[in-house]
């Protein structure tokens, strides 16, 4: 019987175990080295479906360390990606309360039994992680206690479920550096958002950035990274009186593609990438649009479908329809 963790109280929830044949096994851990025989979880499968992104680094992280995790989950989860990590001390929890600010669902990958929570003290984070709609999951049995060599093994894990992982901090050696091998070796895309060469924090960051992984260098080229992995459009403001959705005087509101899950789901995630990529860009009537849809819908269901969709992605501030009645990127309040 699991003895609950520290707190001697299981973390509630719905609990799951997923064999290798279940229909809910995320195909994407399918095509890792190794993947777990069974995974044990907690909370919602259903932000499996969602496409994710790794956010890792150092556990003894510095101020910077932490902030970077937290502005860069946020950004991530504000456009529907579900943010994933592993619940260690510094920049994971950084992460896991960002996504969550957010309003957006996140992932914790244990590195034993989901009831025994390791760090202890972050029980209660991985309580609210469950509450917020997110999952818990690991591949030891629910009251396994967490050994040392168990949280390298679960950097397959948290790699393996995302297209890509963040490298925030990262020393050498580090579990974070292994997290960065695990994705690389998966041929899996690796961002790091270099540090100090001074800081020995950041040695293993660097180290990745000097081997050719992908620098974030600000809000902007991390906008660029998710819109070239996931399809998302860029979080920016709206001129009063550029769209008709503009009721905020200019200045404008987040946007959170989490919000247009059901029309995402409605298109089929092909059709989408194509409409989003195509709004992000230029301006198009309702032709263009249906040019874009031809092939990934039946040509009667194609009008209808386009106009659910283009209303769901305007109600979540995502596109603009501008005076002419063409839709496009939402453009950005002058300084």
């Amino acid at each position: 019987m699991a003895r609950g963790g520290a707190y001697g109280e299981r973390i509630a929830g719905p609990r799951f175990e997923l064999t290798w044949d279940d229909e809910r096994y995320p195909d994407i851990l399918k095509d890792i080295p190794n993947p777990p025989k069974t995974l044990f979880a907690l909370g919602d499968l259903g932000v499996l479906r969602s496409p994710g992104l790794a956010v890792v680094g150092a556990r003894r992280a510095t101020p910077y360390g932490i902030g970077c995790a937290k502005r860069f989950a946020s950004l991530a989860a504000g456009r529907g990606v579900v943010v994933i990590s592993g619940g260690a001390r510094g920049c994971d929890a950084g992460a896991h309360e960002a996504a969550m600010a957010a309003g957006a669902p996140t992932v914790v990958v244990l590195g034993g039994g989901i009831d025994e929570p390791y760090p202890v003290e972050h029980a209660g984070l991985f309580q609210r992680v469950v509450n917020a709609g997110g999952l818990l999951l690991s591949e030891h049995a629910w009251g396994v206690p967490p050994l040392p060599y168990a949280f390298r093994e679960r950097n397959r894990i948290i790699a393996g479920l995302a297209r890509a992982t963040l490298i925030v901090e990262a020393g050498l050696p580090s579990g974070t550096f292994s997290t960065a091998d695990a994705a690389l070796s998966q041929g899996r895309e690796v961002l790091v958002i270099p540090g100090a060469i001074t800081s020995a924090n950041s040695r293993g960051a660097n180290r990745l950035l000097h081997q050719g992984a992908h620098p974030i260098v600000d809000d902007e080229s991390f906008e660029d990274a998710l819109f070239g992995l996931f399809g998302c459009l860029k979080q920016e403001t709206v001129r009063a009186g550029e769209s008709e959705g503009a009721s905020d005087g200019g200045k404008g509101k987040a946007v959170s593609l989490f919000e247009v899950r059901a029309a995402v789901e409605l298109l089929g995630r092909p059709a989408h990438d194509a409409l989003a990529a195509a709004l992000s860009a230029e301006a198009f009537g309702m032709e263009g649009l249906l040019g874009i849809l031809a092939g990934h819908a039946p040509a009667e269901e194609a009008l209808p479908l386009l106009m659910i969709w283009l209303a769901e992605m305007q109600k979540a501030g995502a596109i603009a329809q501008y005076p002419d009645g063409t839709f496009g990127p939402v453009v950005r309040s002058p300084a």
